[in-house]
């Protein structure tokens, strides 16, 4: 998971940082033409660098594991298959970074009618939101009627289905051997006479749960709308202070949580690590924005 989601993130905060300057034809010009567009550069470097370190504190905490679990996971690893699928998900998670910028005209269109500079890319967020709730209520959908759940968003009975595949068909008494059919015949009986108590899922909570992580997630993109327009003509940096600030902060809640207790030195080293150079990249790309701002830049 470590390995996964610092892979993600990085291809997501590279590529969402630099492809839409590149597709406008302003990399040149603006990144490596200027002395701000070079320093905020090389913040995003450090800033891929700290994901990265941050990735390495992940796997490190997962070789402390105990054994049971590790042969756990195991039966899930697939490195080739992990690294794909990471890679594909923060290539097309960076597709968000290049809504926003394909968006440009409708902040023109909204600020034309009296918008103020601040709100002004809040419209660019219905269209782009607009395609992930289209995938996913696709994708839900299909899960809803592949297993059968389309039924608990109205009923707190959470049912089980036998597995039908892999149940073992006797065709009669005389196939197969006496003994299995007294066992089975036992368990149906069993199974007749002892129902056991439905098993119900709290429908209130998880729907109010579910209403408060939607709009806290949302939350992240209104305020990112918000703090671009006060970037100037660096405006495409601020992808990679979103990225980063969604290690920080994970990170910081990790700690706070106590996930990272019990592990050793190295892996606490290694923690502190990523957030002192994640930090960092934060203020030397902020810093490259205020060059940005002075005149002759």
């Amino acid at each position: 998971m470590s390995l996964g989601m610092a892979v993600a993130l990085g291809y997501c905060a590279a590529f969402g940082t630099l492809i839409p300057p590149i597709f406008r034809g302003e990399f040149a010009s603006k990144v490596l033409g200027t002395q701000s567009g070079v320093v905020i550069l090389i913040g995003i470097v450090v800033c891929l660098l700290g994901i990265g370190i941050a990735g390495l504190a992940g796997m490190s905490k997962e070789r402390e594991l105990p054994e049971e679990k590790k042969r756990a996971s195991i039966k899930e690893f697939d490195l080739k298959k992990g690294v794909a699928i990471a890679t594909f998900s923060g290539v097309m998670s960076a597709c968000f970074s290049y809504g926003l910028a394909a968006g440009e005209p409708i902040k023109q269109i909204t600020l034309q009618h009296g918008t103020t500079t601040l709100w002004q890319g809040l419209p660019v967020l219905i269209v782009v939101l607009l395609g992930g709730f289209t995938t996913n209520f696709i994708w839900c959908a299909i899960l809803n009627v592949r297993n059968r759940t389309g039924y608990q968003y109205f009923n707190s009975e959470i049912r089980t289905y036998p597995d039908l595949d892999h149940e073992p068909i006797l065709e009669n008494a005389i196939d197969a051997p006496g003994e299995e059919v007294a066992r089975r015949a036992k368990r149906t009986a069993t199974a007749t006479l002892v129902k056991p108590e439905p098993v119900r899922a709290p429908m209130l909570s998880n729907y109010l749960l579910s209403a408060l992580a939607g709009t806290t997630w949302y939350f992240q993109f209104f305020f990112y709308t918000m703090g671009e327009t006060q970037m100037g003509k660096y405006g495409f940096s601020s992808w990679t202070l979103h990225m980063a600030s969604i290690i920080i902060f994970s990170t910081l809640w990790g700690i706070a949580l106590k996930e990272w207790n019990g592990t050793g030195t190295r892996t606490k080293a290694l923690v502190f690590l990523s957030l002192l150079v994640l930090v960092g990249s934060t203020m030397i790309v902020g810093y490259g924005n205020y060059l940005g701002t002075l005149q002759g830049s």
